[in-house]
């Protein structure tokens, strides 16, 4: 039985601080979000740290401070707070061991006492015969567990605090029917699941129980996460009818695969790729290793954001440049793939360029420190800065390399194209007397605008000597050969300016031929 339709949306995204937050665990966390705001629900942060032994000390931080820069912001949680606290698995045992005694007594699982040499023994005498080992209902009889004591025997173990595992006891032979949301019907047959453990030797739940607990008593509606939690989504469904609970709505997400269709793009492999997997940077604790983040090589959230959410969903239609606000509108599990997704690093870089066209005012900000480091910010007027991003925005793929291809606009040239130069040495006179000609020629020029620019340089430059005549003038106000349209450099640079670094590559040029 499923929940009633008209329930409000619940969803959760409850990731383990075993490690950093990668592409797959962002891109969980942005349909669960997405799928929320569509439907008028509430987004929860809960944290699953049931594996202490796994437990990384900064990977928590590293969580929630990639959820801030995405902005992806939950309603409840973590940092939010909420009827339901705590949203730590770690500091919910008490809740657990209640529910788990139900299924005890309600002979949905049972105590396992076998040691750890026993169970490896085993595995190894199925292995010499080829056959895979599983602690199951043809197996489970020839274990030392509580379905193989008396009562009497029972009570004096745990009175004498031997260690066990509490395991759920599987029914065989039920075929299970299961409907997901993206991936419609699945069967899975229960004679091909395990006993899986309930509760470990040191006393804490593991996953399986305090996940089905936690999405049950926080009300959650839908759960929405990867692919590789198909197999459990069965033995979560037998967890719901063995508690006399009904179950969510499940969809599990499509693999993000690497680049060459190998194999998901994982947080275990992240040296093995050359392509960024985390969306800020991380410091690996064993190693001190520094791996920057999306953010750190310049992408914007919005086009991280954008990119992620069609990594997997199409919404149809053309349109490819989606706002939050506009994902949050559109958004659908009945429109996710079913198949794997390949990861594609240049769109990536084609949508970072299409949000700085969209994002000035943060190309203005970074232009402004970059002044500011060189104490002449106060030369420039607003409305210059912005002229100069206009004209060099379209060379650029992120806000840091807004300065390389624009400080010919601010400053001289601190280097100049040095191979040029040294190829044509035996040309230095003739450049020389070139140089001297185009300072007497932008001399000329008044008033120094690009109209008259452009009119001066047509009735006074020989059309056999243009080509040589810009490439003297780029190199003397840029210093290499790049930039844009070199009659809008002049302008804007103006007269003076312009003159002054016709003079400095003469200066340049002169101290060669000494």
């Amino acid at each position: 039985m499923l929940p009633n339709m008209f329930t409000p949306v619940r969803v959760r995204f409850a990731p383990s601080p075993t490690g950093p937050i990668h592409l797959g665990g962002i891109r969980t966390a942005l349909y669960n979000y997405l799928f929320a705001k569509k439907n008028g629900g509430r987004f929860i942060l809960r944290m699953e740290d049931t594996d202490q032994k796994r437990y990384i000390r900064n990977a928590e931080s590293h969580i929630l401070e990639s959820l801030k820069w995405c902005g992806i912001v939950p309603d409840e949680g973590i940092g939010f707070g909420g009827p339901f606290s705590p949203y730590y698995q770690s500091k919910r045992g008490y809740i657990y061991r209640f529910y788990l005694n139900q299924l005890l007594q309600n002979g949905y699982a049972y105590y396992a006492f076998d040691l750890d040499q026993d169970l490896d023994q085993k595995r190894t005498d199925f292995q010499k015969h080829g056959i895979f080992f599983s602690y199951n209902y043809k197996t489970r009889m020839n274990f030392n567990n509580s379905l193989t004591m008396t009562k009497k025997k029972l009570a004096i173990k745990l009175k004498d605090q031997n260690p066990y595992v509490v395991r759920f006891k599987m029914n065989p032979g039920e075929q299970l029917k299961i409907h997901d949301i993206i991936r419609g019907n699945i069967e899975m047959n229960t004679n091909y699941l395990d006993d899986k453990i309930l509760l470990k030797s040191n006393g804490t739940a593991t996953y399986h129980l305090a996940n089905t607990i936690d999405d049950h008593l926080m009300k959650i509606t839908h759960v929405i996460r990867g692919e590789e939690w198909i197999s459990s989504m069965f033995f979560h469904i037998l967890l719901y009818r063995s508690f006399g609970w009904n179950p969510p709505y499940f969809a599990h997400l499509p693999l993000i695969l690497k680049k060459n269709g190998k194999g998901k793009m994982s947080k275990r492999n992240y040296e093995e790729t050359i392509d960024p997997i985390f969306p800020i940077k991380w410091m690996d604790p064993n190693t001190k290793k520094m791996i920057p983040g999306y953010r750190e090589l310049g992408y914007l959230p919005e086009s991280f954001i954008n990119m992620l959410a069609l990594l997997g969903w199409n919404p149809g239609g053309n349109q490819e440049i989606f706002s939050l606000k506009e994902l949050e509108q559109s958004f659908s599990l009945e429109k996710i793939q079913k198949s794997g997704v390949l990861f594609n690093m240049k769109k990536m870089v084609w949508f970072n360029r299409r949000y700085l066209n969209r994002n000035k005012e943060k190309v203005f900000t970074f232009l402004c420190k970059e002044l500011k480091k060189r104490s002449i910010f106060h030369r420039y007027k607003k409305n210059y800065l912005y002229r100069v991003i206009d004209l060099t925005i379209d060379r650029i793929h992120f806000i840091h390399e807004i300065w390389d291809h624009s400080f010919y606009f601010f400053i001289d040239p601190y280097y100049y194209d040095q191979q040029y130069l040294l190829y044509n040495h035996e040309k230095y006179q003739y450049f020389l007397h070139q140089l001297e000609k185009l300072h007497n020629l932008l001399f000329s020029v008044t008033p120094f605008t690009l109209d008259n620019l452009k009119i001066v340089f047509q009735d006074k430059v020989d059309k056999n000597m243009w080509k040589i005549y810009m490439k003297l003038m780029r190199l003397s106000l840029v210093g290499v050969f790049k930039g844009v349209d070199i009659m809008i450099i002049l302008e804007m640079i103006g007269k003076k300016q312009s003159m002054n670094r016709i003079k400095k590559l003469i200066n340049e040029i002169n101290t060669k031929t000494i």
